[in-house]
């Protein structure tokens, strides 16, 4: 399903070998934190997307993993930026700002984090809405 909504959002796009429930399990261990139901429904069938420009429409589960706990580090910037702990990361623009859903309190939402304000705005209602708004805008869709 995943594939197919964003082949049709973007003939420019990239797949990888779908997530093992054990990789799954591992990294949700190390999060210390369940995944949102559409996101591990997405790695299940690909290790994330690529879209035009290789701009990382959903990253990796690896990636996932190491840049939510480097934002969740309490030392990693400290005084810098609102926390990151509601947040969990899987996607970006290529210009530095991060997709995010919003775990506490959990819903289904997308949110974009601004790097250069700080600010967190609301960029889908949920996954697929997010997947057909980047892969077919160009810039800052949202």
């Amino acid at each position: 399903m995943w594939k197919e909504v964003a082949a049709g959002a973007s003939s420019d796009v990239k797949f990888r070998a779908p997530i093992a429930a054990k990789a799954m399990a591992e990294a949700e261990r190390r999060l210390g934190r369940r995944l949102p139901a559409q996101l591990t429904a997405l790695l299940r069938e690909t290790d994330g997307i690529v879209g035009e420009y290789g701009t990382g429409v959903v990253w990796s589960l690896d990636r996932i993993v190491e840049q939510n706990l480097l934002f969740w580090a309490p030392d990693t910037f400290p005084g810098l930026y609102m926390p990151f702990d509601p947040l969990l990361f899987f996607g970006d623009n290529c210009g530095g700002d991060q997709f995010a859903f919003v775990l506490t309190p959990e819903r289904p939402d997308i949110f974009v984090w601004d790097h250069e304000s700080d600010s967190r705005l609301w960029a889908a209602r949920e996954l697929e809405d997010y997947l057909c708004r980047s892969l077919a805008g160009d810039g800052d869709w949202w």
